[in-house]
């Protein structure tokens, strides 16, 4: 180990950055890269050794960093989402989370061997999933709305329920171990959580009226956010512990259903600020991790424990608090697999665990075992399998990358019929009901309405679509389109159409899209001119020829749009400079009519 505070601030950013970066590279779950390499860095090889670097310090850091992940999380839980699944969700968060609470005590008490009153406050800490873990899988496995949306809603509001539950807990061992038996102690846990969830609520009304009223400017809101955020995780914590959770959730839901106006900035920057802290808190709560307690988990006892939660309390508590609910048999499967806990587990359980070794339970000395196990166990079997299971159960997109084209015209609409014959997913959006008649009666599926309103993201599911082409006759429109899409889609994998009449907006342009479709002196215009002159999009599958040859075959006025990888990846033409294909590829191009003898063509290699 280097002994340097330095060394091990850095060292930790950059495990926990460059595990998210493989773990996005190679497809597999960012939270199993981020595990490992803190386990490699920590137990392991004693690279880093978070714990003695910064002292007390480091649980504070942690439990701040909690509270702003958790505040991100809440602020994508707006009502308007759960419309048609709202009472599976209640359900799923009361009578769920209270039987899976319960199992979990019976089964930390009969099969891991632990007290009765340690067993309770495990078992309420381990009804968490939350979204430090939740919102990274769904983000990997491209799951169907109604299932991710539940599974979303479950892990953020339950996050902070789990905490408060096993909170809940130690306060009824108090009471009826006490020398001096008040029921004043229950009172004051009741009240101080009922407060924590007035104060965030109130919070959220007060940097809600201020940003509206324009108190503060611009560059200043999102700071303002994150010190409101930490300053009512503290006041509320003080008050009472682990009700700092129950404050921030609050407060992110309050703000995330006031409709702010240009709140969508802010929530970009909270998210690359939540990724950031994901990465470091994981890295640290693993590098801290001693090679004793790795090996405790191995342990029968433990071992039988996170089997069973895994494969009986968890399944068991979601179809019995499910009964009588509209959700269908495959999610209540899917559901009742997915429960990977995360962050808020392993920070609560070592608070708990040496508050009831201090209480004289000598048996809590197995909880940061337990707690690891279960963790690194539900992380890795569910990170893995999230995605077969859905598409096994048929709640899985299609794996095939999609295209969303906003603008309706002739080219853009041709461009989408050929893509659907090709299997790719395709969405046509626009505003104007009379251009989308032009895709009417065809497969193409269509969204009337404006791209860029708030309301979009409630209404519309863009979880099948990798690619977006701005496709309206308006430079300016285009850029903003292509602005609004970056954090969802990436700068690479967004495409803007050129519009002639776009004098002084180039800058702008080039500043949010520098990915125009097609060669430098081809216009929007161009494009459609030559859809109404009969020009035909034509595909050709590279089996017998070379790429080059293709093109060598090829009107001088044939333009190569894109190319369908056999991979199903699509790579589109730019002005950077025209794509190749290889063997096994699908070229679509737009030639002359004429130029082609049918519209598939094998050619020789």
């Amino acid at each position: 180990m280097v002994d340097s505070l330095l060394f091990q601030v850095v060292m930790i950013g950059v495990l926990g950055i460059g595990a998210q970066w493989l773990a996005w590279h190679f497809r597999f779950p960012a939270i199993v890269a981020m595990s490992l390499a803190g386990l490699l860095a920590g137990p392991l090889f004693g690279i880093l050794t978070p714990k003695d670097a910064f002292g007390d310090t480091f649980q504070i850091f942690i439990s701040i960093a909690v509270a702003i992940i958790l505040f991100e999380g809440s602020l994508n839980l707006n009502f308007k989402e759960i419309r048609g699944i709202g009472r599976p969700i209640v359900r799923i968060i009361t009578v769920g989370a209270f039987i899976a609470w319960i199992l979990g005590s019976f089964a930390a008490h009969y099969v891991a061997g632990l007290s009765w009153a340690v067993a309770f406050v495990i078992g309420g800490l381990f009804i968490v999933t939350g979204p430090t873990v939740i919102l990274p899988l769904l983000r990997q496995a491209k799951l169907k709305q109604r299932p991710a949306s539940i599974l979303k809603w479950e892990g953020i509001i339950v996050d902070p329920l789990g905490a408060l539950l096993a909170v809940f807990a130690f306060e009824i061992i108090v009471f009826l171990t006490s020398e001096e038996i008040s029921a004043a102690i229950l009172l004051f846990f009741f009240l101080s959580s009922l407060l924590a969830a007035f104060i965030g609520w109130l919070t959220g009304v007060i940097v809600g009226w201020i940003f509206e009223k324009g108190y503060v400017p611009e560059f200043l809101r999102s700071p303002v956010v994150l010190s409101m955020v930490t300053a009512c995780f503290m006041v509320t914590d003080e008050i009472k512990h682990e009700t700092g959770l129950l404050a921030v959730t609050a407060m992110g839901i309050k703000l995330a259903n006031m409709n702010i106006s240009s709140f969508s900035d802010m929530r970009h920057f909270k998210e690359n600020m939540s990724v950031l802290l994901m990465s470091v808190v994981y890295v640290m709560i693993t590098a801290g991790v001693t090679r004793e307690t790795l090996l405790d988990i191995l342990s029968w006892n433990i071992i039988g424990y996170i089997l069973l939660m895994i494969f009986l309390v968890r399944p068991l508590s979601i179809w019995l608090s499910t009964i009588n609910t509209d959700i269908t048999n495959q999610e209540k499967a899917l559901v009742g697999w997915i429960a990977p806990r995360g962050i808020v587990a392993l920070t609560v359980s070592s608070y708990f665990a040496h508050v009831l070794l201090d209480a004289g339970y000598a048996d809590a000395n197995l909880v940061i075992p337990m707690t690891l196990g279960l963790v690194f166990s539900t992380v890795v079997a569910h990170g893995f399998s999230i995605r077969w299971v859905a598409e096994k159960l048929g709640l899985a997109v299609n794996s095939q990358p999609g295209v969303l084209i906003v603008g309706s015209n002739p080219f853009s609409v041709s461009m989408a019929k050929v893509m659907r014959e090709l299997d790719i997913p395709i969405l046509l959006a626009d505003s104007s009901k009379q251009r989308l008649k032009a895709a009417q009666g065809t497969d193409i599926d269509t969204f009337h309405g404006e791209i860029l309103s708030e309301l979009y993201d409630h209404e519309l599911d863009i979880t099948p679509y990798e690619y977006m082409v701005a496709a309206s006759n308006l430079n300016s429109y285009n850029a903003l389109v292509c602005r609004s899409f970056v954090q969802e889609m990436g700068r690479n994998n967004i495409f803007s159409l050129h519009n002639e009449n776009g004098e002084g907006l180039t800058d702008l342009v080039d500043k949010y899209d520098k990915r125009i479709l097609t060669k430098e002196n081809i216009s929007w215009g161009d494009l459609n001119d030559r859809v109404e002159q009969g020009f035909q999009f034509n595909t050709t599958e590279l089996t017998k020829k070379s790429f080059s040859q293709c093109v060598e075959e090829r009107s001088e006025q044939s333009l190569i749009l894109f190319v369908l990888k056999s991979s199903g990846k699509i790579e589109f033409s730019t002005h950077e400079g025209q794509v190749i294909g290889k063997q096994g590829d699908t070229v679509v191009s737009l030639d002359p009519p004429d130029t082609l003898s049918k519209n598939t063509e094998e050619i020789e290699e």
